[in-house]
């Protein structure tokens, strides 16, 4: 032992509270010497392998130290060393490494204009001069000292504490000859005190609740899905059909014990079920790794992970591997909104509020109990953009929808006067999130050529769905959430009292084609003793099902593209519980299997009538018959593209009105193409025996008329036969 009095700095090392532990650790050159120094606590005995020299112990400390001549310690060397209990280490010195984040990445990440920063932040294993590691790196400006720990030092935040990249903030260090799988997350030591946070770029974590992250190796996993992306660069989304059934893996279906199935196993049950319904794709629940299930995901601590609940990410990209090999496309909902308060997470990560405002008003949504994502702050928007393109680009996902977009755009959503903060111009907008957003759109758009972002937008903010060089907020399509509640409104009451309420269903014309809008009966309506959809609908038990068989038929044929949650298109009769599977025994049961049945048939006729998806973002596609029969409960009206029409007739009472007259287009034969009162769907198969003859009569401003019975509580739709040559698609 050298019985050494330690410097104000060496005792800062063995003190871990060096902000540079690089400047004292590893090789240094002093005048006409090579001085190696390492702090290994618990260390009995340490030696320099490739010189077959012993160091030697400063003072009473677990610092170690050797003195020679220059060159006689290669630049990597490995240590070799017995700790007090007897066990020998081997490995390479972090401390003999240079540093391995560019300084261009630093730059981009804090500009804001980072959009890969999860290729140098989080854990990365790379090769440095022949030798393995995992680069280790977090955003952290604010903390005295950051050491990465794991299973890997025992959790000892003094064996490997970080190197500090200056005024960039970011904490780096290169670990060699960790495996795949290894436990890590970062110690922080802030003037807050002491604290053990999760990565925030974390690829893998821990099954909950254990919150661990986990070295992951990237690459390996080989795609077949190379068709489905070169089709899905040259498609015409606009004009495509688009029916999304939104699915929470952990209660589609479960095991018979309850547990979790797998993404590898949920592929081919999923997509077989989804194919068979007619659906385009699939919209996950968020999977982003989250801590609690009752948030479904939409409080997510893993911005970078697939859950685990579920498998490896390597399994979620065999999952939606799987889908696109089999023609269905997947959307992940996506949370840039806000995030959860837990002690591991985001919050007061470096000891201060760096992800989140300090000022509460700026900084809680206190109806969900989370934090707001501070868009001012330019390394912030290098996080989420680089998440939203990590999710594209390692999962090959076709897009995401964009949760609470809402609660984004306004300082003063959901807040009461005085408690929030107006921007530099004394308005309500959030200026940094309207640029966050619109740069979010304009990178994703311009990377991923054919990829959806659907903003989840309850307001009346323009342009959400224009380009941002038209002054829009650049995203594909949004929700309509005004469409959604007044139909549900209609819907749920007793068709007695629907034709004072007429207007809600024909009110949403006159801005249909203002967005490009997505139809959506989400997850969002059957929670919260909101009901199931079946059991909002009124009326008897038969009368529900006729209802909700009206409704979807609506929805098919109305303006916009699609969306249902799941257990909706079979009338599951609870509220959606996330701990527990679908009912799917309710399929014994003929009414349901009738709705099931009418949902498949709709998924088909909309996808393969071009006239009813072809313009479903502009009036082009769509032409009123009549939208003024109030007293009879009764619409009409026309999809329509350059090659033909179909039209669509909904009576929302339950009385049969027969000799009901419509106008139409042309001459000939009209086939009743779909009946929701067929006795295949479970209705009274009340209709028109197949086919109706127009006359030569003009009616509603046609030239022709067709005298047809209107089922009850029913939809038709009725499409020109052969004969007439008028095209139905």
């Amino acid at each position: 032992m050298t019985h050494i009095a330690l410097s104000n700095e060496l005792r800062r090392i063995v003190e871990i509270r060096h902000h540079d532990p690089f400047s004292v650790l590893g090789k240094h050159r002093r005048g006409h010497e090579d001085i190696v120094r390492a702090h290994l606590r618990g260390a009995a005995s340490v030696s320099i392998v490739e010189s077959a020299n012993e160091m030697q112990r400063l003072s009473d400390s677990d610092l170690f130290e050797w003195r020679g001549p220059p060159g006689t310690v290669p630049q990597h060397y490995r240590l070799e060393w017995i700790d007090n209990l007897g066990v020998r280490y081997l490995h390479y010195d972090a401390y003999c490494f240079a540093a391995q984040i560019s300084d261009d990445d630093l730059h981009n990440l804090r500009g804001g204009r980072c959009v890969d920063a999860f290729r140098f932040l989080g854990a990365n294993p790379r090769t440095v001069d022949g030798v393995d590691g995992v680069l280790f790196a977090t955003w952290a400006p604010n903390a005295e000292r950051v050491s990465v720990v794991g299973d890997f030092n025992r959790w000892d935040g003094s064996r490997l504490p970080m190197r500090n990249r200056g005024d960039s903030g970011v904490w780096e260090l290169f670990v060699p000859g960790l495996p795949f799988g290894t436990l890590y997350k970062f110690e922080i030591l802030s003037r807050s005190g002491l604290t053990v946070k999760t990565d925030p770029y974390g690829r893998e974590f821990e099954f909950r609740p254990a919150t661990a992250s986990k070295v992951v190796a990237t690459g390996l996993y080989q795609w077949g899905d190379h068709e489905w992306m070169r089709q899905r660069g040259e498609s015409d989304w606009l004009h495509a059909p688009l029916s999304i059934y939104e699915v929470h893996l952990g209660s589609w279906r479960r095991h018979d014990d309850g547990g979790f199935m797998s993404y590898r196993e949920l592929a081919p049950a999923v997509v077989g079920y989804v194919n068979d319904m007619g659906f385009t794709h699939i919209e996950l629940v968020p999977v982003t790794e989250h801590p609690l299930d009752m948030s479904w995901g939409y409080q997510t601590t893993g911005y970078f992970a697939p859950t685990s609940r579920f498998g490896s990410p390597d399994d979620f990209r065999y999952f939606v591997d799987y889908c696109h090999r089999h023609g269905v496309g997947v959307i992940l909902d996506w949370v840039p909104a806000h995030f959860p308060r837990d002690a591991h997470g985001l919050v007061n990560y470096d000891g201060t509020a760096l992800y989140e405002h300090a000022d509460p008003r700026q900084g809680e949504h206190r109806d969900w109990g989370t934090l707001i994502f501070n868009y001012g702050r330019n390394e912030v928007r290098s996080f989420l953009i680089s998440s939203a393109v990590f999710w594209l680009e390692e999962f090959h996902l076709d897009g995401l929808r964009v949760d609470a977009v809402a609660s984004m755009l306004y300082l003063d959503y959901s807040r009461r006067p005085h408690e929030w903060v107006p921007n530099i111009y004394g308005g309500r907008e959030n200026l940094e999130a309207i640029e966050f957003l619109r740069t979010l759109n304009e990178i994703t758009h311009a990377r991923f050529s054919g990829t959806l972002m659907i903003a989840e937008e309850s307001t009346a903010w323009p342009q959400v769905t224009r380009p941002t060089w038209l002054g829009g907020l650049g995203f594909s399509m949004k929700w309509n959430m005004g469409w959604m509640h007044d139909t549900l409104e209609y819907m749920s009451m007793d068709a007695i009292f629907r034709h004072y309420h007429h207007d809600e269903l024909t009110f949403g014309l006159l801005y249909a084609f203002h967005e490009n809008f997505v139809l959506p009966f989400s997850h969002d309506e059957v929670v919260h003793g909101k009901g199931s959809m079946i059991n909002k609908m009124p009326g008897d038990r038969w009368q529900q099902f006729a209802n909700l068989r009206l409704l979807y038929v609506y929805m098919f044929t109305y303006p916009g593209k699609k969306l249902l949650f799941m257990g909706s298109e079979f009338g599951h009769n609870s509220e959606w519980n996330c701990d527990h599977s679908l009912e799917w025994q309710l399929l014994d049961d003929p009414l349901h299997q009738g709705l099931q049945g009418l949902v498949r048939d709709l998924n088909r006729l909309y996808r393969h009538t071009t006239s009813i998806h072809r313009y479903d973002f502009s009036d082009e596609g769509f032409d009123w018959i009549d939208c003024h029969d109030a007293p009879q409960s009764v619409l009409s009206y026309l999809r329509k593209d350059e090659h033909g029409f179909v039209l669509v007739v909904l009576n929302c009472t339950p009385v049969p009105r027969h000799g009901y007259r419509l106008g139409v287009p042309g001459a000939g034969a009209y086939l009743e193409t779909l009946n929701s009162d067929s006795s295949y769907y479970g209705g009274s198969n009340c209709g028109n025996s197949g086919v109706i003859r127009a006359e030569e009569m003009s009616w509603m401003g046609h030239p022709y008329s067709v005298s047809i019975t209107l089922p009850p509580l029913a939809a038709l739709v009725l499409s020109p036969a052969a004969e007439s040559g008028l095209a139905t698609s």
